[in-house]
Formats: structure tokens, sequence, C-alpha cells
């Protein structure tokens, strides 16, 4: 018996258990890292798929927890998770992020909800194009005059400091972004 015998028996260990050794790398690690750098951009793109990510992360971890008794009789199941869960996170597929755009963003994202960042996007029954001042009166009939002064107005609350080359702007609510 030579030492590759043992390499080899540690090797066959390692590929036999390669889904509860990268799962946690995979799942956990990558993401962790890659939330933390998302949270310091400006751009609302890494933001969208990491944050959906967490959402299936969430949404996985309890069908697990529900079906567990279940799922202990597919033996396929930890490498399908570990290949799911590497396509939403791999930037190369940004799986998380089309979760978002075809399956949540279409349930759950109204044209009622008023965001700042509004768009017209169709013609109401009237013809007539919704535009920015449609949304304001909207939003002012459905919360009134006081809270859409209040939207007005915190942006004018923003103080934006320079620190090492990075602007960070602080709101007097003590909301950093």
């Amino acid at each position: 018996m030579g030492g590759g015998s043992g390499a080899g028996n540690f090797l066959k260990v390692v590929i036999s258990n390669i889904d509860v050794l990268a799962g946690p790398v995979v799942s956990l690690v990558y993401p962790l890292y890659a939330s933390i750098r998302a949270i310091e951009t400006k751009s609302p793109v890494d933001d969208q798929q990491w944050l959906t990510y967490w959402i299936l992360y969430s949404m996985i971890t309890l069908f697990e927890l529900t079906f567990a008794k279940i799922i202990e009789w597919i033996p396929i199941w930890s490498y399908a998770k570990l290949i799911v869960t590497c396509w939403l996170v791999i930037p190369y597929f940004n799986g998380a992020a089309y979760v978002y755009e075809h399956f949540v963003r279409p349930t759950f994202v109204t044209r009622e909800t008023v965001n700042i960042w509004y768009v017209p996007r169709k013609k109401d029954a009237s013809n007539k194009r919704e535009d920015i001042l449609t949304a304001a009166e909207k939003y002012i009939q459905e919360h009134g005059t006081q809270e859409f002064e209040k939207l007005i107005h915190r942006g004018d609350r923003a103080t934006t400091h320079r620190n090492h080359d990075n602007y960070t702007t602080y709101y007097d609510d003590d909301y950093r972004y």
C-alpha cells in the first residue's frame, strides 16, 4: 500500500461530497461578499441581483425545512440544489436577476405602485399618456399633501460628503446608501 491509495481515497471522498463542500461557499460565502460589494456601489442592478438571490435562498430553505422528510428520499436533491444555486449566483448567468425580471416583478409590481423613478408605460383608457404629474396627483389623493411634501423634500435634506474618492449620502433619518 502506497501513498497514492490514500490520495485516491481522499479524492473519492471529496468528489462524492462536492455538494456538501461547495454548497456553503456557493450559497453563502460568495453571495455575502457580493452583497456587501453591491451595497457599496451606486448601481441598482447588483442590488436587485443580490436582494432577489436572498429572497430565493430563503424560499429554498423554507421549502427544504417544510419537506425535509420527502427530500431525504430524493438522492440527487443536493446536487440539483447546488446547480440551481450556481445558476442563481454566478455573474455570467445572473439567474436571480432573471427570476426577478420574469417572475417576481410581473407578479408583485403594479401600476398603482408609486416610485420616484416613474416612467410612463402606456396610455390609459382616455388615450392620454400618464406622466409624472398624473402620478403625483394620484399619490396626493392616496396619501395627502403633507406626505407628498415630505417625499419631495427628502432629497433636500440629503448631504453629500466626499470621502476617499467615494461619495456617501447621509439622510436625516440616518439611512445610508
